[in-house]
């Protein structure tokens, strides 16, 4: 086991651990002692019909959904018991360089979505009884998970909300993720995965944050110089300054174990590869929520899966910051669109 403070309750608390036992997962493989890292907010009620679930995204913890809850917003605490449940491999639940294992680093097995979704399920059903969920939400893998959870488990939940994610993953977005690959395993202290701390494959965690600088922005982002709603005086700053130490604090093979199963990320594994009988079978009251000017999800290829989900509207949010606008750094011009909709969304009955 590899020390990470990146990874701490300093930076990321308060969150819980609870242990799902020896985790069988479907690409052949078992993590033992898996743990799944958690925060909850608000009270389960008595009837334990108020859960929204909220999945991590790609790098994300716990604790970059905070600024979406709040009394009086849509995730409102005060009415919903709300669990935000990191990913497997995310660096808080089970990862790589915090395995109990010593399988941990370059034999940490293969995780799917689906192995997430199946995790969830069992710690909510295990720790709190959970038999109903009145709404799943979640942006980018987020919403990859919240499309796994609408298929695989259609009588529990109710209400969906995957924002800026697809349910396929696409070829042009396969093949984005292969280069955020390459930028770590490329490094030349890589060596296969065999490292003692982060700091020695630096130069391709820059790289795979110069990446992010590109595909995770809009060019108007860059035109209107948006870079200063990070907090930044230049692009300069922004990159070198912001995304490549965010990045370079977190462990590579973390990234890889995320990256791996955002490209494989597909519902319609479950229905032998047909995407239309996999959407299909969500009973939940889905709004699908794309970025204007994401380029990783861009609204066509949300609108097409969209068309395939009974009972499902589109709800396009608006933002120059494309897929970053998840970061919610433009304020109440981006939490109000989002709380529009999951207001809504969570008042109609089902």
């Amino acid at each position: 086991m590899i020390e990470n403070s990146f990874y701490s309750q300093e930076f990321h608390g308060p969150y819980e651990l609870y242990n799902l036992g020896d985790f069988t997962l479907e690409e052949g493989g078992m993590i033992p002692k898996c743990q799944l890292a958690y925060a909850t907010f608000g009270e389960l009620n008595e009837a334990k019909d108020n859960v929204i679930v909220v999945p991590t995204w790609f790098s994300g913890t716990n604790k970059a959904y905070e600024p979406y809850i709040g009394e009086g917003r849509a995730l409102d605490p005060s009415k919903y018991f709300i669990v935000i449940i990191n990913q497997i491999g995310n660096g808080l639940s089970s990862s790589p360089h915090n395995s109990l294992d010593p399988i941990s680093m370059v034999n940490f097995p293969k995780v799917r979505i689906s192995d997430d979704i199946r995790a969830q399920h069992q710690f909510l059903t295990e720790k709190y009884g959970i038999e109903e969920i009145a709404l799943v939400v979640g942006g980018s893998m987020g919403a990859q998970q919240t499309y796994e959870w609408a298929v695989r488990y259609p009588d529990m939940v109710k209400r969906a909300a995957p924002i800026a994610g697809t349910a396929k993953n696409t070829t042009h977005d396969f093949i984005f993720t292969e280069t955020l690959i390459d930028a770590i395993t490329s490094d030349p202290g890589w060596k296969n995965g065999n490292y003692q701390s982060c700091t020695e494959v630096v130069e391709g965690l820059n790289r795979h944050a110069k990446i992010w600088a590109v595909m995770g922005l809009s060019t108007e982002f860059y035109k209107q110089e948006q870079w200063r709603l990070f907090g930044v005086n230049s692009v300069n700053e922004f990159v070198y300054d912001f995304l490549q130490p965010l990045f370079a604090a977190m462990d590579p093979n973390a990234l890889l174990t995320m990256a791996w199963k955002w490209q494989r990320g597909d519902v319609s594994r479950m229905t032998n590869g047909n995407l239309d009988e996999a959407l299909g079978r969500i009973k939940a009251r889905t709004f699908v929520m794309p970025i204007d000017e994401d380029i990783f999800f861009p609204p066509r290829d949300c609108e097409y899966e969209q068309s395939l989900i009974p009972n499902s509207d589109l709800r396009i949010i608006k933002s120059i910051c494309g897929h970053f606008a998840l970061f919610g750094v433009e304020g109440s011009a981006y939490f109000d669109q989002i709380d529009k909709h999951l207001i809504e969304l969570l008042s109609t009955p089902v």
